[in-house]
């Protein structure tokens, strides 16, 4: 899989976006990306409570731990690269997490306007 470059939304250097738990669609701590990516693993989000509960309740059961894949669930406060698709959505109905722009890979803006990323900005 060849990775797509590592340029964030804001047109500089991606940064990494979490590290514990370890995130990103490579498990390399930042929401690169390729074309193997179907789901678009590249809004670097930090979970809320509310986020996780709405994830919950549209199929995507991000908070429930997982040991059979090494995953210990998300909290809130964790740094996460979601799907862009699913962070849009969560921001259409009002329960957006906060996003990282500068560890948000540029590819997000094929799915989500940037208007919605900055207003989301932390």
């Amino acid at each position: 899989m060849e990775r797509d470059a590592p340029i964030n939304v804001l047109g500089t250097e991606l940064r990494p976006c979490g590290m514990d738990p370890v995130t990103g669609f490579f498990r390399d701590g930042s929401c690169n990306t390729c074309a193997e990516d179907s789901g678009s693993h590249t809004v670097c989000a930090v979970m809320t409570d509310e986020f996780l509960a709405f994830s919950k309740y549209v199929g995507n059961d991000l908070s429930t731990p997982r040991p059979e894949f090494g995953f210990a669930g998300l909290k809130a406060g964790d740094r996460w690269c979601l799907c862009a698709a699913r962070f849009f959505q969560a921001c259409e109905e009002g329960l957006g997490p906060k996003v990282d722009l500068s560890a948000t890979h540029r590819r997000a803006l094929e799915i989500v306007p940037f208007a919605v990323m900055e207003k989301q900005a932390k």
